[in-house]
């Protein structure tokens, strides 16, 4: 089938994971030009500053130069908040996951930390066209914040989402869970069912994490992957780029297509002014 692509999307960048992804990057590199999506934590746990680190700003600048896109991934990535009070928020934040930062937030602390992160990004002059919440969880006080960043998507594992209004656009994700022996082994079992179900997908996402990168089987998962989808025709793409092209095809008004472009320097201002990081 034709222009069928995949979008190689790396989570939780920040100088404490690099190590892990490095090799990994190297080898995807070796193939060809593969351009790929980072997802950057700017503080990630609190102890890992993304920005205060030299080499890791080095890299992801000459990451850009290559083509690559950098997107915004929550601002610590661990959930800090106070502890939950319902049966559902303790079952979404201590069972399903422990990192689900923008998911418990009010609408001022979500936008403080949008904001700190755009200003980020600004001061490095690096366009900033997505966010994508730490375990794609978004609370509502998250959902309205985002709203007024300027940003173009946001998305979680089965759909790309453009914003302001959260048009869904569907872009399936093969995601693995590597943290114990069992996990791997289904994930290897339901990532390929996965790619089979969506083979006639225009666009299918490959989300990757560090620990992904510490185990021999994910690991050789991706880079088969990858190789496989290259052979069978599969043209790699960011998710920014496969959005433009998409809404270029296939908005008949217009609306979305004339957004594309706008960046985060010409977006409207936001109800409170910036804030210095």
């Amino acid at each position: 089938m034709a222009n069928r692509e995949f979008a190689l999307v790396l989570h939780d960048i920040a100088p404490i994971t690099w190590p892990d992804y490095r090799a990994f990057v190297e080898e995807v590199d070796s193939m060809g030009k593969i351009p790929m999506t980072w997802l950057v934590v700017p503080d990630f746990h609190h102890r890992s500053n993304t920005f205060k680190d030299t080499d890791m700003l080095q890299l992801l600048h000459q990451r850009r130069e290559r083509g690559d896109e950098l997107a915004l991934h929550g601002f610590y990535h661990c959930d800090d908040a106070p502890a939950p009070r319902t049966p559902r928020d303790y079952f979404m934040r201590r069972l399903y996951t422990y990192e689900g930062e923008f998911y418990p937030l009010s609408y001022a602390d979500a936008l403080e930390r949008l904001q700190r992160g755009v200003e980020l990004f600004r001061a490095q002059g690096w366009p900033l066209e997505g966010f994508v919440a730490p375990a794609w969880l978004l609370g509502e006080g998250a959902r309205q914040a985002l709203k007024t960043q300027g940003f173009t998507y946001t998305s979680d594992p089965g759909q790309l989402y453009f914003l302001p209004d959260y048009t869904p656009i569907k872009a399936p994700s093969l995601v693995w869970s590597a943290r114990s022996r069992w996990r791997r082994g289904m994930s290897w079992v339901v990532n390929e069912r996965a790619r089979r179900r969506h083979r006639q997908a225009p666009l299918i996402r490959l989300g990757l994490h560090p620990v992904d990168m510490r185990h021999a089987i994910s690991r050789r998962y991706w880079l088969t992957t990858i190789r496989r989808l290259l052979e069978e025709g599969y043209r790699p793409t960011t998710k920014i780029s496969w959005l433009q092209r998409h809404c270029s095809q296939h908005d008949q008004t217009g609306t979305l297509s004339s957004r594309m472009g706008t960046r985060l320097e010409n977006a409207r201002p936001a109800p409170n002014p910036p804030l210095n990081n």
